[in-house]
């Protein structure tokens, strides 16, 4: 019969100091990966600026460059870049076609809405208000600090 009892008392279990030192590096092992994440998604931002900013940019320079060729018409002191981004959007007419340089304006991943800021050829390459002539040069309008240590506004 002693043995029975024995056995009973011998039962497998976590006892309560085990079990709050194994929440407790639970907890550190968490703790350590949120500011991994939070880099992770800021990085995974600062990549889709990049390709939006690239786009844009790149479509702004298709459109000068038909418009240089003169495949359609431009005014005169816009120097051959589009008006507005809208125009690289909604398209110009070409001998009856559509010719579209942008599916769409892209969400600036930073600020959240579609509001870039632009750069006309005759302002400053840094300048923070547009002309309003043309569009030369398209920025984000965040006042962040990417994770290399440079403003996204001067991308």
């Amino acid at each position: 019969m002693q043995k029975s009892l024995k056995r009973a008392g011998n039962s497998r279990g976590l006892t309560l100091v085990e079990l709050i030192i194994a929440i407790a590096i639970i907890g550190l092992l968490a703790s350590a990966a949120v500011p991994i994440v939070r880099v992770r998604v800021k990085r995974d931002k600062e990549i889709e600026l990049r390709r939006d900013l690239w786009e844009m940019r790149d479509a702004i320079d298709r459109y000068k460059d038909a418009a240089d060729r003169g495949a359609f018409q431009t005014k005169v002191d816009s120097l051959g870049y589009p008006p507005d981004m809208q125009t690289l959007v909604d398209g110009v007419d070409v001998q009856g076609k559509k010719l579209r340089f942008l599916r769409r304006i892209p969400v600036d991943p930073m600020t959240g809405n579609t509001d870039w800021g632009l750069r006309s050829n005759q302002d400053d390459p840094d300048s923070t208000s547009w002309g309003g002539q043309n569009v030369f040069d398209v920025y984000t309008k965040s006042d962040g600090t990417a994770l290399d240590g440079t403003k996204y506004n001067t991308w």
